[in-house]
């Protein structure tokens, strides 16, 4: 019998075509998944090679096997008679017919469905960012550059990576002073913190020549730190000191001194690098548990967790020295915090009394506190915005505008400052704000979040889009930051619904698919729809901050008063409507714009109105 008739007697060439056939429909499902489910871009790859390594075991088996009622056998040990590859043929051609079918119906679904999701692993060009073609180019690593890794924790019981993090960063924050250095942000450089990757690698993902690491050992009344200073670029130690001390503040603050003394030291005879003046660390308190407490209190401040507890941590610091500024005014920013992001039940104007007070203690006791400074700008920003208050909004831009002559790229201040022109309407200048922000803490959330939420509301749904996925995917935002007007616009119905359904927001809610549908058709009047969701986020506390973002741009007002509307969030409302007007007049937006000028979408209209696109 020839090779072909026996290739046929045994099936080997339906069993060829039913195996391309079901593989090519399993194909297709895994690569519509990987775009869906934004599953990691190898997961398609990883299964057309796991199907074309299947095909010629397939094959074999087809050959040398065969299926019987009594279970699969070798082909050679089964008489003719007794064979049923004839059945078994019949199969394979239903098999094949079925799997034809659902090929052919998934062609026609993907042809009436077109996926629009940006794929991750794409490259997107920006178009109408705000940020120039030269933000985009690849940047040239100077030899001027430097990173701070957080130190690592060698105390016997593990329990002082608060003081080891903390000694990092305070060492980076003297070193941003130093002109002459171009010092990576914390968050960019605490994000290896304990990695197992070797300094180049690291160097080379944070786009730095050189590196400084380190390690604290507390024991007793005793201070050992280790630090030291590399050339990635030939793993070359340039400097490296151990410091073996009596556990005093006078030493801890001496210790920072001498290291960044030193750094600059290196980098001069290696480089030339001088910087403009000797660096002096100021002595922030004189009492050693006040300064620990402080530090546990720091990362959760900047984290914006467990505000309550870092609130508890700076109480207890005071009360051990009433000087210590940095505390105070920490303790200032925290009462606004707190309230935002659920951690305090204390009313609106008691918070904004506490923190006003808090921020004029640090200033008292030290004037260029520039946090303190930010600080007062934003509670009476905040008052101004639910009308707890009448304060210049001149006067809040120009305390932020102290602050960050002081603190030039402190990302708190460049968020609020952002935030205060995103109120009055100039969204270039809060883009502006943001951008400055993120160019320095690239992974500092707040201005990435409201970075994408001000492209997303004046309609630059690709880049909100792109710069929103990019962040979720490297841990920066979550789902709560979603840009919901540029999600329905591109008609990415599942990203909003997970969006919508997020714990901060209509978890469990039987009505998103009408939020999403309000958000494609937004014509309509959605006052029922947006007044339910409201009363359905009223009942848990925590959620409230986050209403506004979705329910705003809907048209949605707290009360026939208007106690409170993202006007130029508003995407189908008109902004010259009656009420959203008198929301201006009254939050003395109108009066901001008569003295210092109208944003770019708005101008005066007569002696006392005003109109807007």
């Amino acid at each position: 019998m020839s090779l072909f008739k026996e290739l046929k007697r045994r099936n080997v060439f339906r069993v060829a075509i039913a195996y391309l056939v079901v593989a090519w429909l399993l194909a297709q499902v895994s690569a519509t998944l990987e775009n869906a489910l934004n599953m990691p871009p190898w997961f398609d790859t990883m299964v057309v090679s796991l199907l074309l390594i299947g095909f010629p075991i397939a094959l074999f088996f087809a050959w040398v096997f065969e299926l019987t009622p009594e279970g699969i056998k070798r082909e050679k040990d089964i008489n003719r008679d007794d064979s049923i590859v004839d059945q078994t043929s019949k199969k394979l051609n239903y098999v094949t017919i079925i799997a034809a079918l659902a090929v052919l119906a998934m062609f026609v679904w993907q042809q009436m469905n077109p996926l629009t999701v940006i794929p991750a692993h794409k490259p997107f060009i920006p178009m109408q960012t705000g940020i120039s073609n030269e933000d985009t180019k690849e940047p040239e690593i100077k030899a001027n550059s430097i990173a701070v890794l957080p130190f690592a924790d060698l105390s016997q019981d593990g329990d002082q990576e608060y003081f080891s993090d903390g000694m990092a960063e305070e060492i980076l924050n003297v070193l941003v002073r130093v002109s002459a250095l171009q010092v990576t942000s914390r968050t960019s450089a605490f994000q290896f913190k304990e990695s197992k990757l070797g300094i180049p690698e690291i160097a080379t993902q944070l786009k730095v020549r050189h590196v400084l690491e380190g390690s604290v050992r507390k024991s007793g009344d005793t201070l050992r730190i280790t630090a030291q200073l590399i050339d990635a670029s030939n793993d070359k130690h340039l400097w490296s000191e151990t410091y073996d001390r009596p556990l005093t503040t006078d030493n801890i603050f001496a210790i920072q001194d001498e290291i960044s003394n030193a750094i600059v030291k290196a980098l001069s005879m290696e480089f030339g690098i001088v910087a403009s003046h000797d660096i002096s660390v100021t002595q922030s308190t004189g009492n050693l548990n006040a300064y620990e407490l402080f530090l546990k209190a720091r990362p959760l401040f900047q984290a914006r967790k467990d505000l309550d507890k870092a609130d508890q941590y700076l109480i207890s610091a005071i009360e051990l020295d009433q000087q210590f500024d940095q505390a105070w005014a920490m303790r200032a920013a925290l009462q606004s915090l707190m309230l935002e992001y659920g951690y305090s039940e204390t009313s609106l104007e008691e918070n904004d009394k506490n923190g006003i007070e808090f921020a004029d203690k640090a200033l008292a006791i030290n004037p260029n506190s520039a946090l303190a400074l930010a600080v007062k700008s934003k509670i009476k920003l905040n008052a101004n915005e639910f009308f707890r208050g009448e304060y210049d909004y001149h006067e809040i831009i120009e305390g932020y505008n102290k602050a960050l002559a002081i603190d030039p790229n402190n990302p708190s201040t460049l968020n609020w400052i952002g935030l205060a022109y995103q109120l009055v309407g100039f969204q270039d200048k809060a883009l502006e704000h943001f951008n400055h922000c993120i160019k320095n803490e690239p992974r500092y959330t707040p201005c990435v979040g409201n970075y994408v939420f001000t492209q997303n509301t004046i309609g630059n749904h690709k880049v909100a889009i792109t710069k929103y996925t990019e962040n979720l995917r490297d841990g920066v935002l979550s789902l709560r930051n979603a840009p919901f007007s540029s999600l329905a616009t591109e008609g990415h119905e599942m990203a909003f619904l997970s969006a919508l359904n997020s714990p901060d927001l209509f978890n469990g809610w039987h009505r998103n698919g009408e939020i999403y549908q309000a958000y494609r058709n937004p014509q309509f009047d959605y006052t029922e729809l947006t007044k339910a969701a409201y009363d359905y986020l009223s009942k848990e506390a925590k959620k409230m901050y986050y209403w506004q973002f979705v329910l705003t741009p809907l048209g949605f007002l707290m009360s026939e008063n208007v106690e409170y509307i993202d006007t130029f969030g508003t995407k189908h409302k008109d902004i010259n409507h009656p009420k959203i007007k008198a929301y201006l007049k009254k939050a003395g937006i109108y009066d901001y714009w008569q003295q210092h000028g109208f944003p770019p979408q708005c101008k005066p209209k007569g002696a006392d109105d005003f109109e807007c696109e």
